[in-house]
């Protein structure tokens, strides 16, 4: 038999059978791991176990620990699932079910809602499914006979998907007792792998994401290999439940969406407080590192939208108007605004870098469905700034807008990953301006020694970028900042600089955000916080609380002087038993409260309670000032 060669992930290489599977090498290299691994990359290529392998390759095996072996196995849990609802609900049309972050869903065209009840069933069903322990067998069809296969079951909506398909294009299946799904895979060999999964819920979802497409059902689960981790994941979905902060900006009267403007939030006085400080304090940090503010119209001529290259990429999430005949664009994005800034008038090379920062309103059309909270919104501020500089400055810009990146999130005790993401289909520009700039995102990571994940296929349609994706106290992730290296935009907006030569050169920009939308931001410190904002973001920093009418006098002494000060405080002169006035500033989230009585009038006073800890004693008010004061300006 003819042998091949098989070079594994410790760079290590093994002589083999042609046509030997991959759960052979597997079992052949170790029992563990041919136990643990759920599929397998090979030369690049995700494939199932029972992949038979015909000549010399590069073999990595795969678990569920890995980010590919994960959405595998959670693919898989999909077709379980589609498998329960055909048993339950032989009527239902198939429509589409993949792996998503955390978990999983499978549209379904069913003619009602399905309930509680129903999901309930469903689950019962994928663990008989499960215990039955089905092989999920992999075989090809040509494109006539996948067309006539589902057209006589009556799924109409895989028939559309695979009429979409190339005519020479293989088209795969999986198989797992009676039922069979279109799908390009990998899977898991068996659907007895899948033993701790949960449904979450159930929504609606236009098919292909059109609104003009008939609303189906889509069933949301996830799916872990142990129980335990299951049993955490479920648990840090209740406490995301509690943190939400559509929920705690309600209670604490932060913000609102009206029916009148669905998408396009609401900022209350206490929002605004919070707001004003965020972006006092991102001024404050960026003027010290060079940067200067502008402020470009929201509203700008169509015609630039079509230079920019939005017009191609991006038209169906704008919002477009017509002033005096001729058409307009409400802008979803700050940059071209700032390259008409920049090309107003000349720079020389010893003008660069120019670091020109923005807090600028953008609006995106955005599907209803899509809309939550401040997280999804139609109109949000962004924290732009726009970086023009010489070829030789990238490394050293790059490195700054990182450094900056890491303080500013250092402040609100985030952690961060980082991912960089190259070029999409969907892009402007040469593959040489691409490579260059894809290169020097990475020297800039690599010089930080930061680790990196490669999103491929996933950079902005003028240049690759660096994302930072946020982890909460919960565990959760948010991408929030981007770095985006851009030779396209300079080139559309005939953007130059002077050179030492006396001739004109083309500048190299860089977009980036930090907080990303101040809006969603917000959203975000409000979940991460729990609405227990630190003392400096507080919306009231302290509440003066008096225990009778005669103490009142007393309390409103020291809410002025603390006001004066430039402390946010209140004090509560309600005729209310002290008991319920702390309750109250309890459930306000408020971070000190300042009870005083005879005791505190006499002596000049203040007993002092804290939101974490209670009661904590009695300070004279210097003592108190000084407390806080420290506690704002280190901004712990």
């Amino acid at each position: 038999m003819e042998k091949i060669k098989v070079f594994l992930k410790d760079g290590s290489s093994k002589e083999y059978q042609k046509g030997i599977t991959v759960r052979e090498v597997a079992e052949d290299i170790s029992k563990r791991l041919a136990k643990e691994a759920v599929i397998a990359d090979v030369d690049g290529r995700l494939v199932d176990l029972d992949y038979r392998l015909q000549e010399d390759c590069k073999l990595n095996l795969l678990t569920f620990q890995d980010e590919d072996g994960k959405d595998a196995f959670r693919h898989t849990s999909s077709h379980i699932m589609a498998q329960a609802v055909k048993r339950l609900f032989p009527e239902a049309k198939l429509a589409i079910g993949p792996a998503i972050q955390d978990g999983f869903y499978y549209d379904f065209d069913v003619e009602r809602p399905f309930s509680t009840d129903d999901l309930a069933a469903i689950e019962e069903e994928m663990a008989k499914i499960v215990k039955e322990d089905l092989p999920l067998v992999r075989h090809e069809m040509a494109k006539d006979d996948a067309i006539k296969y589902f057209a006589d079951k009556g799924e109409t909506y895989k028939v559309e998907l695979i009429e979409g398909l190339e005519e020479d294009e293989p088209i795969s299946f999986y198989s797992q007792g009676e039922f069979t799904d279109l799908c390009a895979g990998p899977h898991v060999p068996s659907t007895g792998r899948v033993r701790a999964f949960k449904l979450l819920s159930v929504a609606g979802a236009y098919w292909r994401g059109d609104e003009k497409n008939k609303m189906l059902q889509r069933i949301y689960g996830t799916s872990f290999e142990k129980k335990k981790d299951l049993e955490e994941y479920l648990n840090m979905l209740e406490e995301a439940k509690r943190r939400d902060h559509r929920k705690i900006g309600r209670e604490l009267d932060l913000f609102s969406i009206m029916e009148e403007g669905p998408g396009f939030p609401f900022f209350h006085p206490k929002g605004m407080v919070i707001r004003n400080i965020l972006e006092d304090f991102w001024r404050k940090e960026h003027i010290k590192r060079g940067y200067q503010e502008v402020k470009t119209p929201i509203i700008l001529s169509e015609e630039l939208w079509h230079r920019s290259g939005h017009w191609d990429h991006y038209k169906e999430n704008m919002y477009f108007t017509e002033i005096d005949g001729a058409g307009y664009a409400v802008k979803p994005m700050n940059c071209p605004g700032g390259m008409l800034l920049y090309g107003r008038k000349l720079h020389s090379y010893r003008d660069l870098p120019q670091r020109v920062a923005e807090l600028g309103l953008v609006h995106r059309h955005e599907l209803s469905g899509a809309l939550h909270g401040l997280m999804r919104v139609r109109c949000f501020t962004q924290d732009d700034a726009h970086i023009y500089m010489l070829p030789s400055q990238i490394k050293e810009e790059i490195i700054g807008v990182i450094d900056l990146t890491d303080y500013l999130y250092s402040i609100f005790g985030f952690e961060y990953r980082v991912e960089l993401s190259t070029k999409p289909e969907n892009s402007m520009g040469s593959d040489e301006d691409w490579e260059v700039a894809t290169n020097a995102l990475r020297d800039a990571l690599e010089a930080k020694g930061i680790e990196y994940k490669v999103n491929e296929g996933d950079g902005a349609f003028y240049g690759p970028k660096i994302d930072f994706h946020l982890k909460d106290c919960i565990g959760r992730t948010w991408q929030c900042g981007t770095i985006q290296l851009d030779f396209q935009m300079p080139e559309r907006f005939d953007l130059v600089y002077i050179g030492a030569d006396g001739e004109k050169h083309r500048p190299v920009m860089i977009h980036r955000t930090i907080f990303g939308s101040i809006e969603r931001f917000i959203a975000i410190l409000t979940e991460h916080y729990a609405g227990a904002f630190p003392v400096w973001l507080a919306p009231v920093q302290v509440k003066v609380l008096p225990i009778t009418d005669k103490h009142n006098e007393y309390a409103d002494q020291i809410r002025k002087k603390l006001f004066d000060l430039g402390f946010r405080a209140e004090a509560d002169l309600r005729n209310e038993k002290v008991g319920y006035k702390i309750r109250e500033a309890q459930m306000e989230k408020i971070p000190y409260m300042l009870i005083v009585g005879d005791k505190e009038l006499q002596e000049g006073t203040v007993s002092v309670r804290t939101r974490d800890k209670g009661d904590v004693g009695t300070r004279s008010l210097n003592e108190f000032i000084e407390e806080i004061t420290e506690m704002v300006n280190s901004k712990k």
